[in-house]
Parts: C-alpha cells; structure tokens; sequence
C-alpha cells in the first residue's frame, strides 16, 4: 500500500504523521509526504520521501513568506486571529499548495492519502482524482463543534470551506459534482489523537473518529542540555510557550520569573524561551532557548503551557498536570478540556501576574486531584494504541 501524507508546516501536525508513517512503512508500506519543502526538511526523519507542495506558490498566495505570515498573526487574539487563520493562511495555504498535491498524486500514486485537518488541499486533490482519504485530526478542536456559542462564526467559517470547494471544483469522480462536503473531516475515517477521557465524553461521534491517542516519531537531534543542572531536592517544572508563541510572551515571562521567586525553595523552574525576552535570569530558574521535551517529561512533576494540543497531550502522557495559558486559535478550547477532566489549572495569557501564576502552580504540584486526573488521561491513552492503533485503522479502510 502507497500512503501519501499532505500537512501544513506546523510541527504540532506533522509530528503524528511521523509517527504512523513510521508503523506503516515498518509494515511493508511505502509512505511519502507532500507540503512546504522547507518546513517539512526540518520536521520529518532525513530520509523521508517529501513530495513539494506550497512553496513556489505561497509568496503569491499569503502574501509573502511563512515566517512573514507568523509575524502578522502573532498578536492577534479572539475572532480577529480566526478570521486571519482563515483568510491569510488556511485557504491561501491551500490554494498553494494544490498544484504540487496534485503533481505528488500522479507521481506517487498513492492508494490512500491521509490530511491533516489545516492542510485542506489534500482532500480537495483527492476528491479530484477519485482517491480514498482520511483525516489527521492533530488538534481535537474542531471535533467539539467550536462555534456552538457563536453560530455567525461557524456560518462564516462554513462559507470560507465552501468558497474553497467550489473554487476547485472537488465534487469527486464518484459523484461528478460539486455539493457541499467538509474537507476538514472524511466520510471513512477520522484519526484523533487523543481520547474521550481528554475531549470530553459527552461528544456523540461517528463510528468512523477513531481515539487512537498520542502518536510520538522520531524528532529533530535534541538540543544540548544540562541534565546535571535539574534540582532532585526540589519539585520541577517546564513553562514552554511553544515555538510560534515565544516572542508574544513578554508580560507573561515577567509573571513566571515573580512565581518562580515566590516557590524558590519548593520548585526548580525550566523556561523555554529566546534569553533576549527575559535577561540575566536568576540562579534558581533554569532557562533554555530549546529543550528536548520528550526526553525532559519524564523528570518533571507539572507543565506551563499555552494550551498546544502538541504539549498538552505529551504532558498527559506522562501523567502530569498542567497549567495552562491559552493564547488563541484552538488553544482555549484545549485548556478547556483540561480544567473540565480535572487534570489542571487555567490562567490569563495576557493579564496573568506573578501571584495567580505561583497559586496556580501550588495547586498543581500540592493537590493529588490534577495529578490523579492526569493518570486517569494518561492510561487512556496509553489503551488507544497510538501510532499502532491509527496504522490499523489504515490497513483496514482499504
């Protein structure tokens, strides 16, 4: 079987796809990805087949380049970030990235291709060409009907992914039109990395969503880091604002610097973050520009995050509680899920101070029911399967 994956360049979405390709080709299979080259050569093992997709395209179509794109988006917040994730990016990205898509089906010929749910010209070439396709959902967010409180802005959306389908005339072979069909979830099969234990088991699902949980592949070398510097006298823990966010996290670091002064002597922070946003940081905070997350989970004892579907679920993973600042996007719906399965604390992003952010922290670390949550979240995802569970379901769709 020949499965081509078509994702964004966005780490958070391409790292599952690394993992089931991995399974997949472990079984006998022949696996490639298509999407921005440039991205995608940083994200995914040396040796995979990257089918360009995106990138002559994308000046013209975003209006510039993705590091660009991200310098325009980086402040915004609220319906103004969504409707620039939307505009700006998600259907420009498609647009681009369709001709090359189409060019890596007819070279590749896959018997299935799999889409993450923002790289929307995957389906639309597989609708064209009359391919079966299932979806990578990576983030569980769109899964919860996200706009339920906002109808006008699930109308607007829905018309954006309209406009899109019609543009490219993706009705399919099987049916030689054009009616309204959602790219951003398959008919056959939608792979969710995470569980109901996490998204919330009031959610009525199609048979076909599968919880198949996390999925870790191999990453990037890790950086260099000074393992013999973590305090074992004192209880330890990660603040990482992720990749995208780090430059928007000014105010936000002057609060983690005043928590982590106020719990000197009960805890070791690790601060993921550029030393130009925070200065000289003092003796007892440990500051990193990059950390080897996955290899650093398992000596930690709580995680501050933004809310990143990425960093929540490898911190579930491990069965630690999480406090979490969401900043937008699908964040809030996804520090959401955790205060509501009871495995951590929400505080503001933008208005958060140096007390909310240490009780916060306290409540983590001294409360055994964020922990005790956490672990409940963690064996349900290690029961999933993962990359396994998801290749099966593969195997099977055809």
């Amino acid at each position: 079987m020949k499965v081509l994956f078509a994702v964004p360049p966005l780490a958070g979405h391409v790292n599952p796809t690394v993992a089931v390709g991995a399974e997949l080709a472990a079984r006998g299979h022949e696996i490639a990805w298509t999407g921005p080259v440039s991205a995608l050569a940083g994200l995914l093992p040396a040796r995979a087949r990257i089918l360009p997709a995106g990138e002559e395209e994308a000046g013209r179509e975003i209006g510039g380049t993705y590091a660009e794109l991200h310098e325009r988006w980086r402040d915004l917040r609220g319906v103004g970030a969504l409707r620039f994730l939307w505009e700006e990016a998600l259907v420009p990205l498609a647009r681009a990235m369709v001709p090359g898509v189409t060019r890596a089906v007819h070279s590749f010929e896959p018997d299935l291709l799999v889409a993450d749910q923002q790289a929307l010209a995957g389906p639309i070439v597989a609708r064209r060409a009359g391919i079966p396709w299932a979806t990578s959902a990576s983030t569980s967010a769109e899964l919860t009907r996200p706009f339920a409180d906002f109808p006008k802005v699930g109308e607007w959306v829905a018309g954006q992914i309209a406009g899109l389908v019609a543009e490219f005339g993706a009705g399919g072979r099987a049916t030689g039109g054009t009616e309204h069909w959602d790219p951003r979830f398959s008919d056959r099969l939608v792979l969710v990395f995470s569980t109901p234990e996490l998204v919330g088991p009031s959610e009525d699902f199609p048979s076909h969503f599968a919880f198949v949980g996390p999925a870790f592949g191999a990453r990037p070398a890790p950086p260099c880091f000074p393992w013999q510097r973590l305090d074992p006298a004192r209880k330890r823990v990660l603040v990482s604002l992720g990749t995208l966010n780090q430059e928007a996290g000014g105010r936000f670091y002057r609060a983690v610097l005043g928590a982590a002064e106020r719990l000197a002597g009960e805890a070791q922070l690790i601060l993921a973050a550029p030393a130009s946003l925070i200065g000289d940081p003092p003796g007892h905070l440990l500051l990193q520009e990059r950390v080897p997350q996955l290899e650093l989970l398992p000596h930690l004892d709580a995680v501050v995050c933004h809310g990143g579907h990425n960093t929540v679920c490898e911190s579930l993973a491990h069965g630690l509680p999480l406090v979490v600042a969401p900043i937008r996007d699908d964040q809030p719906i996804v520090a959401r899920q955790v205060v509501e399965a009871g495995a951590g604390v929400r505080v503001r992003f933008g208005r958060t101070r140096a007390e909310e952010l240490r009780d916060a922290l306290t409540a983590v670390l001294d409360d055994p029911g964020p922990r005790r949550a956490a672990r409940r979240i963690q064996a349900s995802f290690a029961a999933a399967g993962g990359a396994a569970a998801a290749a099966d379901r593969l195997e099977k769709l055809l």
